[in-house]
């Protein structure tokens, strides 16, 4: 596999970046993709701040933004520490090598446990949560067998598939992503196992702000970290409508291989998995199966691919900012939007306009409340004003 060094690349944030990336991920209308945006745009957490109340009053906001204060970010940073967690940027070595390649990344993750298992290549196991008897034993043995090759086991800490494969792997390397803050793990039934891995090798992180209890509308964003913490997902009894359905949509979406196991089609747990396989998943009766498939994106340094896209929060007070488009161009940008998500290089093209004009009047409608954001980098206008 790729040497640890590859793996380990990054650079440390200081405590102001880290309080400075902390306010803005947590201030309104700012999630992942906008947070590299105003880092891009204006070159520091803290310039893009400085920046948010101007840019949603340009963007049509009848109402003053919240931005997140210092207060805010040091109380938060000091329950993690309580907690025993921390943050840990993009940019920093800690940080899980495969989730940093997706769109979207998570600028800042929190995180309890064993960090060096957040840098081994990770192999999700997800499946139902009223799984059978076989079903979680062979979920065990995978996990057991595959932990065994070197890789960590990610899963989302839920009941049935998950734990099982939580359990088969505390010694050789778990990770679980959580829905909700680090200090709210859900099911409740799961806490144990949850003390397990922070106390072992294992590892738990979360996106959620701490004290964050999941609801229904986060686990998706939970999906979203096992697929892009693994290189490879594998699915064990999903019924049709399953959340490892998503698991596996997304893992295809951010180019993951995608395994099922095949199962009955006369139990509805198996419905989703057999579907998978109708879709083109890998056959998967053994964990050779996705040793195998893995083994050549394993070796391959696929960690520091993006290392030069990465923000670079240097605090030096911003960089030299080209003039905001003016009232005519904005409107130019703004009726090319509609309820259709379209391409950014489509707007850029049917405009004829810079492609940093058309950036930052998409960043103002964004920090506004007035832009949807979609898969593949596609944006639409929020028809909710």
């Amino acid at each position: 596999m790729g040497s640890d060094s590859a793996r380990r690349k990054g650079i440390a944030l200081t405590n102001r970046q880290r309080i400075a990336w902390l306010r803005l991920i947590r201030s309104d209308n700012v999630g992942p993709a906008t947070f590299r945006d105003l880092i891009n745009h204006f070159g520091s957490a803290e310039a893009a701040l400085d920046a948010l109340p101007e840019l949603s009053r340009r963007g049509g906001s009848t109402r003053a933004i919240r931005v997140a204060t210092v207060a805010e970010a040091e109380r938060e940073i000091d329950t993690a520490h309580r907690f025993g967690a921390r943050f840990i940027g993009i940019g920093e070595p800690d940080y899980p090598p495969a989730l940093r390649q997706i769109d979207a990344a998570p600028p800042l993750i929190s995180a309890k446990g064993d960090l060096t298992v957040a840098t081994l290549p990770a192999v999700g196991i997800v499946g139902s949560r009223n799984a059978s008897i076989s079903g979680a034993k062979f979920a065990a043995m995978m996990a057991r067998e595959i932990g065994l090759s070197g890789y960590g086991i990610v899963s989302g800490l839920a009941r049935g598939i998950d734990a099982a494969a939580h359990r088969a792997s505390l010694d050789t390397g778990t990770i679980a992503a959580m829905a909700g803050g680090l200090d709210q793990p859900y099911p409740p039934e799961n806490i144990d196992l949850f003390d397990q891995i922070c106390n072992g090798r294992g590892l738990a992180i979360s996106e959620m702000p701490f004290g964050w209890e999941p609801r229904a509308r986060d686990f998706p964003r939970r999906n979203r970290l096992i697929a892009g913490v693994a290189l490879g997902v594998v699915v064990i009894e999903a019924a049709a409508r399953s959340g490892s359905l998503i698991t596996a949509r997304l893992a295809g979406e951010f180019g993951r291989l995608v395994f099922a196991v095949p199962g009955s089609p006369l139990d509805p747990r198996c419905e989703g998995t057999n579907g998978l396989l109708k879709d083109g998943a890998t056959v998967t009766t053994k964990a050779q199966d996705v040793r195998q498939a893995l083994a050549p994106i394993s070796e391959l340094d696929l960690f520091s691919q993006r290392e030069a896209d990465e923000p670079d929060d240097d605090n030096s007070g911003g960089r030299p900012l080209a003039p905001p488009p003016n009232d005519d161009e904005r409107l130019i940008i703004i009726q090319a939007l509609g309820p259709t998500p379209v391409e950014i290089d489509d707007i850029i093209r049917h405009t004829g306009l810079p492609a940093s004009s058309v950036y930052l009047v998409l960043l103002e409608l964004d920090i506004a409340g007035r832009l949807e954001r979609h898969a593949g980098g596609f944006v639409s206008l929020s028809m909710i004003d």
